[in-house]
């Protein structure tokens, strides 16, 4: 799933250059995704279209953010931290923030690693349209280009 969500990122500027759902499912299994994959990767940015859209209840900046048990679990310590650093330096709204741990929690296995956490910080920004600082953008590509080729 997460092969094709980056191959998505790199391939369409913006969400809304993709093809229609059947002729991106195509294009996906010419280019030699599996249809398990493909499947599950549309409906995470599904999801994730849907909770952008959605006009959530969250805090302000100066606010901290308390995790619960199942998001502890899911995100972990690197996770937690990461996602903090990104808020810290104002690199992740509140509500980007939200996207991301819904996201993350709609994986099917815990913990999420923290490779696979900033492909869904990747997603976001590029669901909702934002462009990260290029220093920002490298933190989230630079470790995923080396765990990709490894």
């Amino acid at each position: 799933m997460f092969d094709v969500l980056i191959y998505l990122y790199e391939t369409y500027w913006r969400p809304e250059t993709c093809p229609s759902a059947e002729q991106l499912s195509q294009q996906l299994s010419d280019a030699g995704f599996e249809r398990n994959d493909i499947h599950a990767a549309l409906n995470w940015l599904n999801g994730l279209k849907s909770a952008a859209h959605s006009n959530p209840q969250v805090a302000g900046h100066d606010s901290t953010r308390i995790y619960s048990e199942a998001e502890i679990a899911y995100l972990g310590p690197e996770g937690i931290a990461f996602l903090n650093f990104l808020s810290s330096v104002q690199a992740l709204t509140p509500h980007m923030r939200e996207l991301v741990i819904d996201r993350v929690q709609s994986i099917p296995f815990a913990p999420v690693e923290l490779h696979l956490i900033k492909i869904c910080v990747l997603m976001v920004y590029w669901t909702v349209g934002y462009e990260p600082d290029a220093l920002i953008l490298d933190e989230l590509i630079h470790p995923l280009q080396h765990h990709m080729l490894h």
